[in-house]
């Protein structure tokens, strides 16, 4: 498990992981790519904007985002909830969509390594079994990229459905 400099984190506190997504913290503009159909075999993308705004919580074991996502048909929000496990070294990671606010997604586990978070979980979508990936990369103290993947296949192939390229607002 790389230190907490190998994600961008602040070089503060155990070297355990806990400040991976210290890089996070801040005001981001978003752009955001994702397919318009998943597991369709699809090709179009829809491209729409937002931002995010991300602050620790938990004494620095967690964070928390709060999003404004610019769908094509509509605007929402959304938001993140991360906590690390200092005893696994993991992060765990939860959705929750502002259009269904009662629902929190099932939790994503992962950590970074070599200045990649993978993160993994298993989830239904559109009633199939699938593997949910996010991989976290290009990381800079000005800009970093989510993507979301899904696997019918138990992680043999994916299909990234989902692109966010964050630049730090000014």
């Amino acid at each position: 498990m790389p230190t907490q400099s190998a994600a961008g984190g602040s070089g503060d506190g155990p070297a355990d992981g806990r400040t991976d997504f210290d890089f996070f913290f801040g005001r981001w503009v978003v752009s955001h790519r994702r397919l318009q159909a998943r597991l369709a075999g699809n090709t179009n993308w829809d491209e729409f904007g937002g931002t995010c705004d991300v602050r620790p919580i938990l004494g620095g074991l967690g964070n928390v985002d709060d999003n404004v996502i610019e769908l094509p048909a509509g605007a929402y929000r959304a938001a993140t909830v991360r906590t690390f496990d200092p005893a696994t070294g993991q992060w765990s990671i939860w959705w929750i969509d502002g259009r269904n606010p009662l629902t929190i997604d099932v939790p994503m586990r992962g950590s970074f390594e070599a200045e990649i978070g993978t993160f993994l979980c298993e989830d239904v979508f559109d009633g199939r079994n699938v593997q949910v990936r996010f991989l976290w990369s290009r990381i800079t103290k000005k800009s970093a990229r989510w993507e979301q993947a899904f696997s019918q296949d138990g992680g043999k192939t994916w299909e990234t459905n989902w692109i966010m390229d964050f630049a730090r607002h000014a």
